[in-house]
């Protein structure tokens, strides 16, 4: 069985965001970045098919030269190779395009992905992807077994879980239960030191025309400052909530 795992550069969660040009770029400076948990999740479960089945893991990425320590991370977690298309990842749809090249070149039977990315939280590339590659598909994936053709998935739905049966070729979009946080791994110093020596590929992007694009950015509004109200004075509370929350 082949895998491709799709992996996204983003920034740690503990980084502190801020803008440059008049708040319409992304500034990178002191930012540390991380693969996408969700991807995490994803490439950790591959591990365990190429363990325990045989499978060769690919992981891609959609990026610039400087996503490449995050594949050699990829690649240092125990992936086989890496491929990064050589392109800017703006826009939600042109990477889907960029992605659909890279599967129908290398015949992957199964393609992980993280049901989104934490940075732009779009949630739409695996969907887009596998109608592109004309996949079957399953998204908020909390379980998976893989028996030579036939899968048994669980996705995650309002109130509970759903089991389904399909079938390879298959993309899915991965999260939290697919793997657990206790089975992630950490690069030890054997795995980095191969991880110097394992293929990474870099391919040209396919012409596409951006679907989209980003005007500006803007942080959330801050907090503001809290009111203390004694436990007794609830007719207090009820008139600042009604009058000057505004909330009931």
């Amino acid at each position: 069985m082949k895998i491709l795992v799709c992996i996204s550069h983003v920034p740690d969660t503990t980084s502190k965001i801020n803008f440059t040009e008049n708040d319409t770029k992304f500034d990178t400076n002191g930012v540390q970045f991380v693969i996408n948990p969700y991807d995490e999740f994803s490439l950790t479960r591959a591990m365990w098919f190429k363990e325990k089945q045989g499978a060769k893991v690919t992981v891609v990425n959609v990026g610039t030269a400087s996503t490449e320590p995050t594949l050699r991370k990829a690649l240092a977690i125990g992936a086989d190779d890496a491929v990064r298309v050589n392109m800017e990842a703006t826009d939600g749809l042109a990477v889907a395009k960029q992605l659909a090249e890279v599967v129908k070149n290398g015949g992957y039977d199964l393609v992980l992905a993280g049901r989104e990315s934490i940075d732009y939280n779009g949630g739409m590339v695996p969907g887009m992807l596998a109608t592109l590659v004309d996949y079957n598909f399953v998204n908020g994936c909390v379980g998976l077994e893989v028996d030579e053709a036939s899968v048994t998935a669980i996705r995650e739905i309002d109130g509970g879980n759903e089991v389904l049966s399909t079938a390879l070729p298959l993309v899915v979009g991965g999260q939290k239960g697919i793997v657990e946080e206790k089975d992630l791994r950490i690069p030890n110093m054997r795995g980095i030191m191969m991880a110097r020596k394992k293929p990474l590929n870099i391919v040209e992007p396919v012409e596409t025309e951006p679907a989209t694009s980003i005007e500006s950015f803007e942080k959330p509004a801050p907090k503001g400052t809290v009111k203390l109200i004694d436990a007794d004075n609830i007719d207090e509370l009820i008139d600042l909530l009604h009058n000057e929350a505004k909330v009931i």
